[in-house]
């Protein structure tokens, strides 16, 4: 996701620095016209404006506080935007961090996969400081076809996790739907069709209809990452019974096809 958002912002003329964790990545970038810092550390006292986009609350953690980590360049007057999927929690606990050092942070996930990444069309959730978020709307709106404050700090985060809880819920529904038309000898084929020209009909369902229809679990966006959302939900307080459901779904199917897309779900479902 973080390859594409960049290339992104290189195209509308931002003078873009990267730093990856896994350096071969940074290629790509270098190739589009990007800079590249060897540290967050030496990242953040070169930018005026950090933007994250990793996995999870560890890599957040070693990102902020590892050796040559963001907070450890004791930087000031700098915008951090964590675009990642973590918890509430994890954001509140940086951006008091940032705070100590005289710097502002926002939280900012996003909606959308790969495809979405490279269209700029992802849609932008933020929490923060409403100031701060409209000082960076601009560099957003490069990225996504809408970025909306939702909050205070941690608010972008877990509107996130409501999104990721309904994404989870659809992509159960939809496996369970093709089982049972399946199972009543109507092909797969043609329920995707007619769920396509339905009032059911949505861009997920026609991506995920798909790759049904052509056996294809390449991971656009993994099992495994929709079964730690549904975990970070239910540590905030997710109880309701659709969405029980299929965090318990996700989580049996993680072992097995934890690296496969979410749509493998289908694996689980047709046992």
């Amino acid at each position: 996701m973080g390859i594409p958002m960049s290339q992104s912002l290189i195209k509308a003329g931002f003078p873009v620095i990267v730093y990856n964790r896994t350096k071969a990545k940074e290629d790509h970038l270098k190739a589009s016209g990007a800079s590249v810092a060897l540290t967050p550390a030496a990242l953040i006292q070169q930018a005026d404006v950090v933007i994250l986009m990793v996995t999870n609350d560890k890599a957040i953690d070693d990102i902020f506080r590892g050796n040559n980590g963001l907070l450890a360049a004791g930087a000031s007057g700098k915008v951090i935007i964590n675009m990642s999927t973590v918890s509430p929690a994890i954001s509140k606990e940086m951006a008091a961090a940032c705070a100590e050092q005289g710097n502002q942070y926002l939280d900012a996930p996003v909606s959308g996969s790969v495809k979405q990444a490279q269209d700029a069309q992802l849609v932008i959730m933020a929490g923060g400081d409403e100031n701060t978020f409209e000082k960076v709307k601009p560099i957003l709106e490069k990225i996504g076809r809408m970025a909306l404050l939702v909050g205070n700090t941690g608010a972008g985060n877990t509107a996130k996790l409501v999104i990721n809880t309904l994404l989870g819920i659809q992509a159960q529904g939809l496996t369970e739907a093709i089982v049972f038309a399946q199972r009543s000898s109507i092909s797969t084929t043609d329920l995707v069709a007619l769920i396509n020209n339905s009032a059911l009909g949505s861009p997920f369902i026609k991506i995920k209809g798909e790759a049904l229809v052509n056996n294809n679990f390449n991971a656009m966006f993994s099992l495994s990452n929709i079964a730690k959302d549904l975990r970070l939900a239910k540590d905030i307080g997710l109880s309701t019974p659709l969405a029980e459901v299929a965090y318990q779904t996700f989580q049996d199917a993680e072992p097995a096809l934890g690296d496969e897309d979410i749509i493998a779900v289908y694996k689980q479902i047709s046992i």
